[in-house]
Order: structure tokens, then sequence, then C-alpha cells
């Protein structure tokens, strides 16, 4: 990929979180001395005109690729005339597998926003030794779902392994502030993911091994505790409830300690859930997530229902929250780690808005610019190899440090 055309180029850049990407990329490669030769690319030459006449003097010069994620002709030739690929086309399991093919095969380097752990699992078995053949090297979940608790767990290693000689063996992660809104395809996807499942035993199956996406020779036995309830948590004086986002970033996180060479432990374990506080404020707070989570899934499992709730009550498809809600939005997440010595430590990770949208577009395009820019030299990919990692294994410090400057994160000690 050498002498491709193109260094990096977002694929599904009218959606609503392509859009976000599009401009964020746009705005950042205008200000910062890193320039790259980027272009935007969906099935609708019109829409794309749209996305790029709103951008205004930024996107004068922004070229246009039509490609449809269900024609493997276009795909192939996208990839072909690229370094990497950023997609934000979803629901991935219904839209997602013609682009990863085309990657594969021509040795390109792609990362996504997905969330959904049982396709995710489907491409690595389907395409991981054809991916480490070409060299294409594929990074999901470099959004909200999984990078603050991906990055998370590497960044409160590294400070374990300096103060302590030794890695966290136990990990919590426990979500203290979260202000923001889903849009109309992270529901698409959330329901599709539910629907799969409820009809699928195999897949439930799945979705309750917390290893279900690392390498089949990971012989990792630790017990893991899954939230499922309103507990309290005493390491945090809290009470909890789960967070639904867990199933993604736990099954992360023991993906990248499997690649990583166990080095978070044989013995890791690892679960998130959210704080809701002390006392009987904080139980009812717990219990009432905990009856919400319920409802919607069950709401969910049923068709009629789902659809009665994706017409009246749920963001559509291309809605979200608005610029002023992301700007407006934030998260603080809290991690406590514990070695097998009994040593802890505490960290946190927050970012400036909100953060599906507005934090994910910054990640997201922080992550692509990392693949084009930090792990290639004199135009030839240096570092890993091609194959399916996870951000953490993927990336290092640098990304850390990407994440600290240009997307609004923060990683320190508390």
């Amino acid at each position: 990929m050498k002498n491709a055309k193109y260094d990096l180029v977002v694929f599904g850049a009218t959606s609503f979180v392509g859009q976000i990407l599009t401009k964020y990329l746009s705005e950042y490669f205008s200000q910062q001395g890193e320039k790259l030769n980027w272009a935007i690319a969906g099935r609708s030459k019109n829409k794309l005109e749209e996305v790029k006449n709103s951008l205004g003097s930024l996107g004068k010069n922004l070229p246009i690729l039509i490609a449809d994620a269900g024609n493997d002709a276009d795909l192939k030739a996208l990839c072909a005339n690229t370094r990497v690929v950023v997609s934000t086309v979803g629901p991935y399991a219904l839209y997602g597998e013609p682009l990863i093919k085309a990657c594969v095969e021509n040795g390109t380097d792609y990362c996504d926003l997905t969330g959904e752990t049982q396709w995710i699992k489907k491409m690595i078995e389907t395409y991981e030794p054809q991916a480490q053949q070409s060299g294409a090297r594929i990074v999901h979940c470099c959004g909200f779902d999984s990078v603050p608790s991906d990055m998370g767990v590497y960044y409160l290693q590294q400070q374990a392994l300096k103060q302590f000689g030794a890695p966290a063996t136990q990990v919590k992660m426990r979500v203290k502030t979260l202000k923001g809104g889903a849009s109309g395809g992270t529901v698409a996807s959330l329901i599709n993911v539910i629907q799969e499942a409820a009809a699928d035993p195999v897949l439930r199956k799945q979705f309750i091994n917390p290893y279900s996406i690392c390498p089949q020779d990971h012989m990792f036995t630790q017990k893991q505790d899954f939230i499922k309830t309103a507990k309290l948590d005493s390491d945090f004086n809290a009470w909890i409830a789960p967070f639904v986002m867990a199933a993604v970033n736990e099954r992360v996180v023991h993906r990248s300690n499997a690649l990583s060479g166990n080095a978070y432990g044989s013995n890791f374990s690892y679960n998130e859930a959210i704080l809701t506080g002390s006392g009987i404020q904080g139980r009812l707070k717990a219990v009432g997530i905990v009856a919400g989570l319920g409802a919607f899934m069950l709401g969910a499992v049923n068709k009629p229902i789902s659809q009665l709730m994706e017409r009246h009550l749920l963001p559509k498809p291309g809605e979200g929250p608005t610029p002023e809600q992301q700007l407006s939005g934030r998260f603080d997440l809290r991690f406590f780690g514990k070695t097998n010595a009994g040593q802890s430590l505490r960290i946190k990770v927050t970012g400036d808005r909100d953060p599906g949208y507005g934090s994910t577009g910054k990640m997201l395009g922080q992550a692509a610019i990392s693949l084009a820019l930090d792990y290639v030299k004199d135009g030839e990919k240096v570092g890993l190899g091609g194959g399916f990692w996870t951000p953490a294994t993927m990336f290092d410090e640098r990304f850390i440090q990407r994440l600290t400057n240009h997307a609004g994160l923060v990683f320190e000690e508390i």
C-alpha cells in the first residue's frame, strides 16, 4: 500500500458519527502540523456533497469517493487506493463484513467504533489468518466503547508496573459521570444484538463468556464477577448498578490481556458498573437502573414492541444529540486496581464531550490518524503485523498522548 492514492478514507461520512468525524478531521488537519491525504466515501454522492459543503472552506479540496457497503467491487477499489479506512457504517453485523473482507484482501488497515462483540468474534474467526498474511491491521472498538476502558486499564497497568513492579490482577472500572445522549444508529445496533441473542442459543452462550473474543488458546479460567444487579461496592464505598457497555468493554480488555501475553496476569479479573451513590438513595437509584435496563431488554426482544419503541420513543437512524448537547456532555470513569500482593492504586479517565458522539468522533479520528502515521516509516508498516488488534494492543503511549493533546481525554492517577 506504499503507493496508495490516499492515506486515510472516512467510509460512511454521511452517517451521524461520520459527519462528526469528518468535521473533526477537517478542523484538525487545518490547525495541526500533521497532514494526510484523505477523502470521504459513501454510497450517495448528493449526501457526500452536502457533508463537504457543510465544512465551508475546510472542505473545498476534500475528495469524494462513491462506494456502497454492499458492493464488493466498489469496496475493493476503495481499499486498493488507501492505506487506512475508518468506518462508521453500522450496525456492523448487518453492513460491516464486506468492508472487512476488502481490507483484509488488500492489506489495508482499518478501524471502527463497533461494540458488537458477536460480529467481532465472527470477523476474527473468518478473516484473521488472511489478515496476518496480507498485513491488514484491523482495530475494532475505537470509540467510547472501548477506548477509555481499554486504554484506561493499559494506563493503570503501566502505573502499577512502575510503582509495584507487578501488574494489577484485579481491576474494576466504575462510571462516576456519564452525560450524553444516544443516536438512532447506536440504538439500532443495540436492539439488533439483543434480538440476535434472543433467537440464537449459541450466541447467548457467547454473551455470558467473558473470554468470547480471546484467542482460542487463551487458557484463562479466572471466574469473573458480572454486575447484574444492584450491590454495594466496598472498594468505592457506594452502590453500583450494571453498565450497559460492560458486556463489550470487559471482553475487549480480556482480549488485550490475551494478545499481550497475559501482561495483566493469567488470573486477571475485570468488571464494570455505574456508581449510584451511598445510602438508601444510592441503593434506590441502582435498583431503578436495573429495572430500566430489564424493561428495555424485554421490549427489544419483542419485535412489535421494539418497533413501537423505535417509532415513538427512540431516536431514528441519522438522529442523535445536538451539537450543543455534544459540547455539554462529559464522562468520568474511575479505575481501582490491586496486585496479587495486595498493593492498590486508583486512576481516572475523563472526557470533555458527549461520550458516544462528540468524544467518540475525536477518539476514532485519532485512532485512524495514529494508524496512518505512528506505525508507518518511509511508507512501510512498522510495529505489529496484520491481524485483529484491540486499541490497547495496537496502540501505546503515543495514542494516550494523542487522546490527551487532541481528543479532550485526561488519564491521571488519583
